[in-house]
């Protein structure tokens, strides 16, 4: 009898050896790691918006003392720039869902703006509660020096650090175009607080309270959709 010559046995491969059934399970766990990761999206997001509407409040009570509607209390006073510090929160949630999306472009009208406001922090104070307190001849000698300088550098700052970030907005796509518009509209007069007329400032105010209010409460609807 002749001896059969036995063939050498083939490998197999690591995708034979897997199980058909262990492949809906890697699905799943994918599926389950995509959700895990898009809570902290939305609640980052949520988080914005909140901070959007608190900033809309304030400047409106900001407005609401300016025009004498409400009485200037030491509250008020110590509320005005914490609507710039809540903005900050806003701007972050708009950049992280959509001004990514205008690549460098976005990130530097991002940049520009978060230093803008962050900076429009301090002239909140100086005025707000610094020269509240001080006599005319005093704020004017004051304006007259370095403080001076450093209130026109920040406020030009902001003037073009908000246009900027408005403009990345509006190229990424997504953004409603009219709350963009308004937002920028309403932060003219108060980079230019120094030549507008009171009723300006106010009015700028009031539209700039409007325009974070809407899109916040646009922010906050998308939450869930945006990553």
């Amino acid at each position: 009898m002749l001896a059969r010559t036995a063939e050498p046995r083939r490998p197999q491969s690591v995708i034979s050896l897997q199980s058909p059934a262990e492949e809906p399970q890697h699905e799943e766990n994918f599926v389950i790691a995509q959700s895990s990761a898009a809570v902290p999206s939305v609640t980052l997001y949520r988080l914005a918006s909140v901070a959007g509407m608190g900033s809309a409040l304030i400047l409106l009570v900001n407005a609401a003392k300016r025009s004498s509607l409400i009485a200037t209390t030491d509250l008020t006073q110590l509320l005005a720039p914490v609507a710039e510090i809540l903005a900050l929160g806003l701007v972050v949630g708009l950049f992280l869902a959509f001004g990514r999306r205008a690549g460098l472009f976005g990130t530097i009208a991002f940049v520009s703006n978060f230093v803008a406001l962050a900076s429009l922090v301090g002239v909140e104070v100086v005025i707000n509660l610094i020269f509240s307190k001080l006599p005319l001849t005093t704020i004017i000698d004051l304006r007259a020096g370095p403080l001076g300088l450093a209130l026109v550098v920040s406020s030009v700052l902001f003037l073009l650090g908000t246009l900027a970030f408005v403009i990345s907005l509006a190229v990424g796509r997504g953004v409603p175009r009219i709350p963009l518009a308004l937002y920028f509209i309403g932060a003219a007069p108060i980079a230019l607080r120094a030549f507008v007329p009171e009723w300006a400032l106010d009015l700028g105010l009031v539209t700039l309270a409007a325009a974070i209010a809407w899109l916040a409460g646009w922010l906050w609807m998308r939450a869930p959709t945006s990553r």
